[in-house]
């Protein structure tokens, strides 16, 4: 039986209350390398799409959810994007937003729980992610769940002031 729950923490929907969460992590700009943001996002525009979160994984194609512990505080979000029903797969993020909460194993249940849901209520058959060459530790958490790196993206994304590369890995279950 499948469930969003594991032994240290649940996945679950957005609701109205993570817009400060949410405000928080989408204007860090230590970490918009990883969604290759470029600018701010307003507490309006997050309320917006808060209110529209409840939509459908195959309407909107995407399906964003909170990484939460059992005492209901959100340490992050795994996201699936680009949801292509014909081709049945679908890219994945993940992000835990305290560096204090990071390589804990909260990131390996929390991806755990979304493939479990992935292959047992999508039926996927391929997942994908795009993770920085430098990115030693997402490299580690995907590759420990069957992800294989199938390409190099070279010169990829501009962060700083200069170029860097970009894995692409794929899981085909």
């Amino acid at each position: 039986m499948l469930t969003l729950k594991g032994k240290h923490i649940y996945l679950r929907a957005l609701e109205p209350e993570d817009l400060e969460f949410i405000y928080a992590i989408e204007n860090d700009e230590s970490i918009w390398e990883l969604s290759c943001t470029q600018t701010p996002y307003s507490k309006f525009l997050i309320k917006q799409y808060l209110e529209n979160a409840h939509k459908d994984i195959y309407e909107v194609k995407q399906l964003r959810l909170v990484i939460s512990n059992y005492s209901d505080i959100a340490l992050g979000m795994i996201d699936l994007f680009d949801f292509d029903f014909k081709n049945s797969r679908a890219g994945v993020g993940i992000l835990i937003k305290e560096t204090s909460e990071r390589q804990k194993g909260i990131g390996n249940e929390a991806l755990s729980l979304l493939l479990d849901y992935c292959k047992s209520y999508l039926n996927l058959h391929q997942l994908y992610c795009n993770i920085s060459e430098e990115n030693e530790a997402s490299l580690k958490l995907f590759s420990k769940h069957r992800f294989q790196i199938i390409g190099l993206k070279k010169d990829w994304n501009y962060v700083n002031g200069s170029y860097k590369n970009e894995y692409l890995l794929q899981r085909i279950n």
